[in-house]
């Protein structure tokens, strides 16, 4: 398995790790992001509704390993999302989020949209 198919492989199953987190325990994952509110049952609709997404991200990352150019795609896809959840919560008002939530989610989403481009870069074209 050549080096970057290995890193693509442990980028996408990381994801669904974290997806599958935010479906089985959304207020528990996102309390640090989203603080006393991750407990409200609407707000958990959209927790796992960003779960859901990072799965199916996955999943058609993990699927597409063979197709270069397919695999392109998904893993664009996934910088995309890595990135409006960078920009939603830096338009959020720091007074209504927890602690360093801002800086935890432009570190976590940041790195992992940093990480996306990485692989994308060193697809077979």
């Amino acid at each position: 398995m050549s080096r970057t198919r290995t890193l693509t492989t442990a980028f996408a199953l990381g994801r669904l790790a974290f997806g599958a987190a935010l479906l089985a325990s959304p207020a528990r994952v996102a309390a640090g992001w989203l603080g006393a509110d991750a407990e409200r049952a609407p707000v958990q609709i959209a927790i796992r509704g960003v779960g859901a997404r990072d799965i199916a991200l996955s999943a058609g990352t993990l699927a597409t390993l063979n197709d270069p150019e397919a695999l392109r795609r998904w893993l664009a896809g996934a910088i995309l999302a890595d990135l409006g959840d960078v920009v939603s919560t830096l338009l959020t008002p720091g007074s209504v989020l927890p602690g360093n939530a801002r800086w935890g989610t432009v570190a976590l989403g940041g790195g992992s949209a940093l990480a996306g481009a990485a692989l994308l870069a060193t697809v077979d074209r």
